[in-house]
Protein backbone atom coordinates (compact mmCIF):
# COMPACT_ATOMS: atom_id res chain seq x y z
CA UNK A 1 0.00 0.00 0.00
CA UNK A 2 2.64 2.64 0.81
CA UNK A 3 4.10 2.15 -2.65
CA UNK A 4 1.01 2.94 -4.03
CA UNK A 5 -0.23 5.81 -1.91
CA UNK A 6 -2.02 8.59 -4.08
CA UNK A 7 -2.40 6.72 -6.93
CA UNK A 8 -4.85 3.86 -6.11
CA UNK A 9 -7.17 4.12 -3.27
CA UNK A 10 -8.12 0.50 -1.01
CA UNK A 11 -11.77 0.50 0.17
CA UNK A 12 -12.55 -2.34 2.98
CA UNK A 13 -16.12 -3.25 2.53
CA UNK A 14 -17.88 -5.48 4.72
CA UNK A 15 -19.54 -8.78 3.25
CA UNK A 16 -20.52 -10.93 6.32
CA UNK A 17 -21.10 -14.46 5.18
CA UNK A 18 -23.65 -15.41 8.27
CA UNK A 19 -25.87 -12.97 6.57
CA UNK A 20 -25.48 -13.26 2.75
CA UNK A 21 -23.70 -16.33 2.66
CA UNK A 22 -25.19 -19.38 4.41
CA UNK A 23 -24.31 -18.91 8.17
CA UNK A 24 -22.06 -17.89 10.35
CA UNK A 25 -18.27 -19.37 10.13
CA UNK A 26 -18.08 -22.75 10.76
CA UNK A 27 -15.29 -23.68 13.36
CA UNK A 28 -13.78 -27.37 11.29
CA UNK A 29 -14.07 -25.59 8.04
CA UNK A 30 -12.03 -22.35 8.81
CA UNK A 31 -9.38 -24.13 11.15
CA UNK A 32 -8.93 -26.00 8.05
CA UNK A 33 -8.42 -23.14 6.06
CA UNK A 34 -6.31 -21.03 8.33
CA UNK A 35 -3.38 -24.05 7.91
CA UNK A 36 -3.86 -23.01 4.37
CA UNK A 37 -3.31 -19.44 4.75
CA UNK A 38 -0.77 -20.16 7.26
CA UNK A 39 1.22 -22.12 3.96
CA UNK A 40 1.00 -19.27 2.09
CA UNK A 41 2.20 -17.05 4.53
CA UNK A 42 4.52 -17.92 6.85
CA UNK A 43 5.10 -15.10 8.09
CA UNK A 44 1.74 -14.21 9.77
CA UNK A 45 0.99 -16.15 13.28
CA UNK A 46 -1.76 -18.54 13.35
CA UNK A 47 -2.86 -20.26 16.64
CA UNK A 48 -5.43 -22.91 16.74
CA UNK A 49 -8.99 -21.12 18.57
CA UNK A 50 -9.00 -21.87 22.28
CA UNK A 51 -11.97 -19.91 23.41
CA UNK A 52 -15.53 -20.74 23.09
CA UNK A 53 -16.33 -20.74 18.97
CA UNK A 54 -17.93 -17.04 17.89
CA UNK A 55 -21.62 -17.60 16.74
CA UNK A 56 -21.02 -14.14 14.95
CA UNK A 57 -18.74 -12.16 13.01
CA UNK A 58 -20.86 -8.90 12.53
CA UNK A 59 -19.48 -7.11 15.85
CA UNK A 60 -15.95 -7.21 13.92
CA UNK A 61 -17.74 -5.73 11.35
CA UNK A 62 -19.11 -3.10 13.29
CA UNK A 63 -16.35 -2.73 14.87
CA UNK A 64 -14.12 -1.85 11.68
CA UNK A 65 -16.35 0.02 10.32
CA UNK A 66 -16.34 2.72 13.38
CA UNK A 67 -12.73 2.74 13.21
CA UNK A 68 -12.48 3.62 9.70
CA UNK A 69 -14.74 6.64 10.38
CA UNK A 70 -12.01 7.88 12.45
CA UNK A 71 -9.83 7.70 9.55
CA UNK A 72 -8.52 4.97 6.58
CA UNK A 73 -5.49 4.69 8.82
CA UNK A 74 -7.07 3.39 12.09
CA UNK A 75 -9.64 1.04 9.96
CA UNK A 76 -6.91 -0.26 8.12
CA UNK A 77 -4.75 -1.08 11.28
CA UNK A 78 -8.11 -1.68 12.99
CA UNK A 79 -9.15 -4.08 10.91
CA UNK A 80 -5.37 -5.89 11.08
CA UNK A 81 -5.68 -6.04 15.08
CA UNK A 82 -9.24 -7.99 15.17
CA UNK A 83 -7.75 -10.34 12.81
CA UNK A 84 -4.62 -10.96 14.49
CA UNK A 85 -6.86 -10.97 17.77
CA UNK A 86 -8.73 -13.71 16.28
CA UNK A 87 -6.38 -15.83 14.01
CA UNK A 88 -3.62 -15.81 16.61
CA UNK A 89 -4.92 -14.45 20.18
CA UNK A 90 -7.93 -16.90 20.16
CA UNK A 91 -10.21 -14.07 21.18
CA UNK A 92 -13.59 -14.36 20.28
CA UNK A 93 -14.62 -11.08 18.23
CA UNK A 94 -17.99 -12.15 18.12
CA UNK A 95 -18.24 -10.77 21.37
CA UNK A 96 -19.24 -6.91 21.26
CA UNK A 97 -16.88 -6.59 24.71
CA UNK A 98 -13.95 -7.92 23.02
CA UNK A 99 -14.37 -5.37 20.77
CA UNK A 100 -14.43 -2.54 22.95
CA UNK A 101 -11.32 -3.94 23.89
CA UNK A 102 -9.59 -4.02 20.96
CA UNK A 103 -10.49 -0.26 20.60
CA UNK A 104 -9.06 0.68 23.65
CA UNK A 105 -6.10 -1.51 23.22
CA UNK A 106 -5.62 0.28 19.35
CA UNK A 107 -5.86 3.86 21.46
CA UNK A 108 -8.66 4.68 19.03
CA UNK A 109 -11.16 7.65 20.46
CA UNK A 110 -12.98 4.94 22.60
CA UNK A 111 -15.82 7.94 23.40
CA UNK A 112 -16.96 7.86 19.48
CA UNK A 113 -16.03 4.92 18.43
CA UNK A 114 -18.49 3.07 21.53
CA UNK A 115 -21.21 5.85 20.66
CA UNK A 116 -21.38 5.15 17.34
CA UNK A 117 -20.60 1.00 17.82
CA UNK A 118 -23.85 0.96 19.98
CA UNK A 119 -25.89 3.09 18.05
CA UNK A 120 -26.95 0.65 15.87
CA UNK A 121 -25.34 2.96 13.12
CA UNK A 122 -22.82 0.67 12.26
CA UNK A 123 -24.93 -2.28 11.78
CA UNK A 124 -26.86 -0.36 9.57
CA UNK A 125 -23.62 0.45 7.28
CA UNK A 126 -22.05 -3.19 7.47
CA UNK A 127 -25.59 -4.63 6.09
CA UNK A 128 -26.08 -2.25 3.75
CA UNK A 129 -22.25 -3.19 1.85
CA UNK A 130 -23.43 -6.79 2.45
CA UNK A 131 -26.09 -5.92 0.54
CA UNK A 132 -24.67 -3.88 -2.37
CA UNK A 133 -22.11 -6.76 -2.44
CA UNK A 134 -24.38 -9.29 -2.99
CA UNK A 135 -26.91 -7.66 -4.98
CA UNK A 136 -25.36 -5.11 -7.31
CA UNK A 137 -21.28 -6.60 -6.99
CA UNK A 138 -22.84 -10.49 -7.35
CA UNK A 139 -20.09 -11.57 -4.56
CA UNK A 140 -20.49 -14.75 -3.66
CA UNK A 141 -17.17 -15.30 -1.01
CA UNK A 142 -14.18 -13.65 0.09
CA UNK A 143 -11.96 -12.20 -0.63
CA UNK A 144 -13.40 -10.77 -3.39
CA UNK A 145 -11.21 -7.75 -5.05
CA UNK A 146 -12.90 -5.40 -7.41
CA UNK A 147 -12.53 -1.84 -8.80
CA UNK A 148 -14.99 0.88 -8.29
CA UNK A 149 -16.90 -0.73 -11.20
CA UNK A 150 -17.31 -4.09 -9.93
CA UNK A 151 -14.66 -5.71 -12.40
CA UNK A 152 -13.52 -8.30 -10.41
CA UNK A 153 -9.49 -8.96 -9.84
CA UNK A 154 -8.08 -12.40 -9.02
CA UNK A 155 -5.40 -12.56 -6.50
CA UNK A 156 -3.78 -15.69 -6.94
CA UNK A 157 -4.42 -18.44 -4.15
CA UNK A 158 -4.16 -21.88 -3.42
CA UNK A 159 -7.74 -23.57 -3.54
CA UNK A 160 -8.57 -26.60 -1.15
CA UNK A 161 -9.78 -29.57 -2.95
CA UNK A 162 -12.59 -30.68 0.20
CA UNK A 163 -14.27 -33.94 0.70
CA UNK A 164 -16.42 -34.95 3.62
CA UNK A 165 -15.36 -32.09 5.49
CA UNK A 166 -11.61 -32.53 4.87
CA UNK A 167 -8.59 -31.15 2.63
CA UNK A 168 -7.69 -33.57 0.25
CA UNK A 169 -5.51 -32.17 -1.94
CA UNK A 170 -4.07 -28.21 -2.59
CA UNK A 171 -3.82 -26.49 -5.66
CA UNK A 172 -0.30 -25.61 -6.64
CA UNK A 173 0.84 -22.23 -4.69
CA UNK A 174 1.25 -20.00 -7.34
CA UNK A 175 3.16 -17.76 -4.86
CA UNK A 176 4.45 -17.61 -1.16
CA UNK A 177 5.12 -14.85 1.28
CA UNK A 178 6.88 -12.26 -0.09
CA UNK A 179 7.05 -13.72 -3.47
CA UNK A 180 3.02 -12.66 -3.75
CA UNK A 181 4.33 -8.98 -3.22
CA UNK A 182 3.87 -9.12 -6.76
CA UNK A 183 1.26 -10.23 -7.50
CA UNK A 184 -0.26 -7.93 -5.50
CA UNK A 185 1.46 -5.16 -7.05
CA UNK A 186 0.19 -6.83 -10.22
CA UNK A 187 -3.58 -5.56 -9.08
CA UNK A 188 -2.86 -2.27 -8.63
CA UNK A 189 -1.29 -1.84 -11.75
CA UNK A 190 -4.52 -3.23 -13.59
CA UNK A 191 -6.39 -0.89 -11.75
CA UNK A 192 -4.38 2.10 -12.39
CA UNK A 193 -4.32 0.69 -16.28
CA UNK A 194 -8.41 0.29 -15.81
CA UNK A 195 -8.92 4.01 -14.95
CA UNK A 196 -6.82 5.47 -17.64
CA UNK A 197 -8.99 3.12 -20.24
Amino acid sequence: MPEYQGRVRLRVRAFPLEIYGGGPPDRNELELEIWLAAIQEPEAAFKPFKEEWLTTTLPAFEGAWCAFQQGEAFGYEFDLRIRRAFFYESRNIGRPEVILELAREADLDLDRFTRMFNSGEARKAVLEEGRLGKEVYKVRGTPTVMLADGKKLRHPLAYPNMENGKIVAVSKLPCCGEGCYQATRDLFEQALQHTKE
